[in-house]
């Protein structure tokens, strides 16, 4: 939304509710960190299964045995300093078998560094594990030895902000090492720490692309090779998330990728999808370069036909967010989009309906999200969610739904009932919508939302208000408004300190509930 202080604000009142909501999509859709947050899935991933599936004393941690040891994090600590300075010994060691005694000890540390949920990341940065771990990782190495130092370093990575930050020096051997020169065991684990760099903020992503690690990452995404596409699709999605969209844009351009984004959507399993899926998320809420792109291609159809398809909540949240942001593109990219009455458009709006029957909490607030940005369009997108099973279902959670989602719900709603701003700037009514909501009660709803200490939420409701004072036929809109307490809910905003919210609340309430207001009726 324009900032408060630009000269070139608009009275909010005048603007249409669905103006504001095109704004806001925009803004919602670049806020990062949030989608990974809702979908249970962590930006920065502890390791602890090898990504070679080896097993036995070479390969990965029993997870049950796992869980039973517990040990005190002093015996821990302990153990681990003891394990960094046996690696700094074998690394020294320069005689027969010195190739095995560094594995052996790398090994013991990287057991370690897997064995409890707060691993003793700090130990091994105090004895000094980082210098020694970017010497092992020198090029010429035995792939043993790679995958082992790539694990540790994963695990550090997935530490606290200061620890992660403390593989600095080892970033530039970790992206070399994500290479076609690489075998695959390596470069996935070397990929995987890489992600969990760039999940810990803006400062490291940066860094990351300024050392050169877009490319790679980009091509280990081309193949159709499982577990190395998810973790190079996942470290890629950490690795463009913004806020700037250059490194997206990068991303979208480089050749082959767009083929695989589309390749992986429609064969892949749901894992791999998922993971995709984010990527597209990032990649359509950053670059408009990137949405035209993937308007033009077959991604819409593709994510449609996986919210039609599957119940993964992990895979969903992604794929409805995904969509969501194609549509909040410009008007232009909506029309070419959805096209009323042609069948991707019924699709569309049939799978938001089965997000908006779910029972989880994001995914009918992520669809009601989508529906608001589909109904920010024309005429003829509005109608269509009008006329659907989704407004009957849009009115009930606006009453009865956490406030979170009612919020995206009143932007739906609202959005149905306004058109195109007239002459006098003031968004034209959709009569018969705004009749229909609220002789369907939507408009205690909205009150409700005046009364709530969300600005944004208050503002509007206060939109909506607007609407039905002015547009409800006969005149009607007074006496509604009154009947649900809207004065009162508007009276409480008479010296409120938001400027905006003050003169909009005070004005309607000048307007159509002054000094005459009754009279007319009280006289006959």
């Amino acid at each position: 939304m324009a900032d408060e202080n630009s000269p070139h604000r608009r009275d909010p009142i005048k603007s249409s509710v669905g103006n504001v909501a095109a704004q806001r999509r925009r803004q919602s859709a670049i806020s990062v960190g949030k989608e990974r947050r809702e979908s249970l899935v962590r930006a920065k991933r502890f390791c602890r299964v090898s990504v070679s599936g080896g097993g036995g004393d070479d390969g990965d941690i029993s997870l049950d045995h796992e869980m039973v040891i517990d040990e005190e994090d002093s015996i821990l600590e302990a153990q681990t300093s003891s394990a960094v300075q046996e690696l700094q010994t074998a690394v020294a060691f320069q005689g027969k078998g010195a190739m095995q005694k560094r594995v052996n000890a790398l090994r013991e540390l990287r057991r370690l560094l897997s064995r409890s949920e707060y691993p003793p990341v700090e130990a091994a940065l105090k004895a000094g594990a980082i210098p020694l771990l970017v010497q092992c990782l020198s090029f010429g190495s035995p792939d043993e030895q790679l995958l082992e130092v790539a694990w540790c370093l994963t695990n550090i990575a997935a530490g606290k902000p200061e620890e992660t930050r403390a593989l600095s020096p080892a970033l530039p051997l970790l992206i070399a090492h994500i290479g076609e020169k690489s075998s695959l065991p390596v470069a996935e684990q070397c990929a995987w720490a890489l992600g969990n760099v760039a999940g810990e903020g803006e400062e490291l992503r940066n860094i990351l692309l300024s050392q050169g690690a877009l490319l790679p990452l980009a091509r280990m995404m081309l193949p159709n090779k499982g577990s190395t596409v998810r973790t190079a699709a996942w470290a890629l999605s950490n690795l463009i998330k913004g806020p700037e969209q250059k490194a997206a844009t990068e991303l979208i351009r480089i050749e082959g990728v767009l083929d695989a984004i589309v390749r992986h959507l429609k064969k892949a399993d749901e894992e791999l999808a998922t993971e995709v899926a984010w990527v597209v998320v990032y990649l359509s809420a950053l670059s408009n370069v990137a949405t035209s792109m993937l308007v033009k291609s077959d991604v819409v159809q593709l994510l449609v036909e996986r919210l039609a398809s599957s119940n993964s909540l992990q895979l969903l949240i992604p794929v409805l967010r995904s969509l969501g942001n194609l549509v909040a593109g410009d008007s232009r990219t909506t029309c070419s989009l959805l096209v009323p009455g042609h069948e991707i458009t019924d699709s569309v709006i049939t799978v938001l309906v089965k997000c908006l029957k779910s029972e989880h909490r994001v995914l009918k607030k992520e669809a009601a999200w989508v529906l608001s940005n589909i109904a920010a369009g024309s005429v003829e997108h509005k109608q269509s969610i009008f006329s659907s099973e989704a407004l009957p279902l849009l009115l009930r959670l606006l009453s009865s739904s956490p406030f979170d989602i009612r919020k995206e719900v009143a932007y739906a709603l609202g959005n149905i009932c306004v058109g195109p701003a007239e002459g006098d700037g003031r968004p034209k009514l959709i009569v018969e919508h705004l009749v229909s909501l609220v002789k369907n009660g939507c408009l205690s709803g909205f009150v409700e939302l005046i009364r709530s200490a969300d600005t944004e939420a208050a503002r509007l409701g206060l939109q909506f208000i607007e609407l039905v004072l002015r547009g409800m036929p006969n005149g009607e809109g007074p006496k509604l408004v009154e009947q649900e307490d809207g004065i009162d809910a508007m009276e409480m905003y008479q010296f409120h300190e938001n400027e905006d919210l003050r003169n909009m609340a005070n004005g309607l309430v000048d307007k159509y509930f002054g000094e005459d207001y009754g009279l007319e009726e009280s006289s006959s």
